[in-house]
């Protein structure tokens, strides 16, 4: 038996790298996203009398938070990869507005949802912070392409650095604001642990989880990404076994940047981000620079696919079992609701065209972020009603992955053809 279902895993894990070789010549320009399948995927192997026992995030929650986590960080390093402007006030003033105004009025919209739903201070808390992440993950149709990859030509409307204003805000927020969440998830674990009132926790929390992480986060980024990038740039590869593995140096310089900005407490998503940039802007022009980056995008979609088969089986498992008709509604407000009308709250007086405007405050993807937040929070504290927060957060990754997997490409087509004429 144990011998069948090693078989059956392997066919499995075949199937799933298959799919992410194969499937992109199929549906990159069509109005459906890659995550769709690998999660239909998922529900048929999982809900099949084969043998394979659901993933439970509950159970399994030191592995689920892992398995995000290491998506996550391989997904941050693919996206600064990609970004060719030159981080700036005015250069990334959409960026700024999406963290400093949309993501808090994100993060209290649902928070509030949450207490509507009957949910106790701290797991409201924690289910705001969950569905803050823009996830860098799930929707490439609406981010700027790698370097060497059309960066360089003007979008909808011009910008520094060449990449249009919605493809550009997405993919910059979602970089960002994947360690930005941290403070409230650790917020919420506060007020799990120690209770609500803010003398137990504020001290702390503003001093270390708010500014020491953060900044050290920054800082580990800079210096880390600047002898990354140092390294990686100094030689050619001119052997045979050194072209073989050029680009592999993405994937050494996250997890070398992770781990070492955690070990000194810094919030290490924030850390692989500003590093891949200062990788990307070290040598802006060097042909090198896509060999990295396809490294990253290819570990990516690997992540992805095995994240996104292992949520759907989740599924079939029962995740979503909790999810009551109120619950449906919160899940179903905080994709349609709670993240479009932060967004244009964000970008209120910001002089863009308003459908683009409009574009960026929709395009709020949640994913694999808010998976591993959630994991994260739940492995640190017990909150009530986790396999409420589990079913919630799940319905809103899959409302997401839905929806926005469906409209991006046509919307990006609209706002190009509305461009042009």
């Amino acid at each position: 038996m144990a011998l069948e279902l090693y078989n059956v895993g392997l066919v499995v894990i075949g199937a799933t790298l298959f799919g992410v070789a194969v499937l992109p010549r199929f549906v990159s320009d069509r109005a459906i996203s890659l995550p769709i399948f690998f999660v239909a995927f998922g529900m048929l192997v999982f809900g099949l009398p084969i043998g394979l026992p659901p993933p439970d995030p509950l159970e399994q929650g030191t592995t689920t938070e892992h398995l995000a986590e290491l998506g996550v960080i391989v997904a941050l390093m693919g996206v600064g990869l990609k970004i060719d402007r030159v981080p700036g006030r005015r250069a990334w003033a959409s960026t700024w507005r999406l963290l400093a105004i949309t993501m808090p009025l994100s993060i209290a919209g649902a928070a509030l949802l949450g207490r509507w739903l009957g949910l106790v201070v701290p797991t409201a808390i924690l289910l705001g912070a969950c569905i803050a992440p823009t996830d860098p993950v799930l929707a490439s149709e609406v981010q700027v392409g790698g370097p060497g990859m059309g960066n360089e030509e003007e979008g909808l409307e011009g910008a520094a650095g060449g990449e249009d204003e919605v493809r550009f805000a997405l993919t910059s927020e979602a970089g960002l604001n994947d360690g930005l969440a941290f403070p409230f998830t650790n917020l919420a674990i506060a007020t799990a642990l120690v209770g609500l009132a803010p003398g137990n926790w504020i001290g702390e929390w503003l001093v270390v989880d708010v500014g020491y992480r953060i900044v050290v986060g920054v800082i580990a980024g800079i210096v880390l990404g600047y002898l990354t990038g140092r390294l990686v740039f100094a030689t050619e590869p001119e052997t045979p076994v050194a072209e073989s593995v050029q680009g592999l140096e993405a994937i050494a310089g996250t997890l070398l940047v992770y781990g070492t900005t955690e070990l000194v407490g810094g919030y290490g998503f924030i850390a692989v981000f500003v590093a891949a940039l200062m990788v990307r802007h070290d040598e802006r022009s060097h042909e090198y620079n896509r060999s990295l980056h396809e490294v990253s995008e290819f570990a990516e979609q690997v992540m992805m696919s095995f994240i996104m088969l292992f949520f759907g089986g989740a599924i079939v498992g029962g995740l979503l079992d909790p999810l009551t008709l109120t619950g449906t509604v919160v899940a179903v407000a905080i994709v349609f609701l709670v993240r479009p009308l932060a967004g244009l709250v964000g970008f209120l007086g910001f002089d863009r065209d308003p459908a683009e405007r409009a574009t960026i405050a929709f395009f709020g993807i949640r994913g694999i972020g808010s998976f591993y937040y959630l994991a994260y929070g739940l492995n640190e504290a017990a909150f009530p009603d986790a396999d409420v927060l589990w079913a919630i957060v799940g319905a809103v990754v899959l409302v997401s992955l839905v929806v926005h997997g469906i409209t991006a490409t046509p919307a990006v087509r609209w706002l190009e053809a509305r461009a042009e004429s």
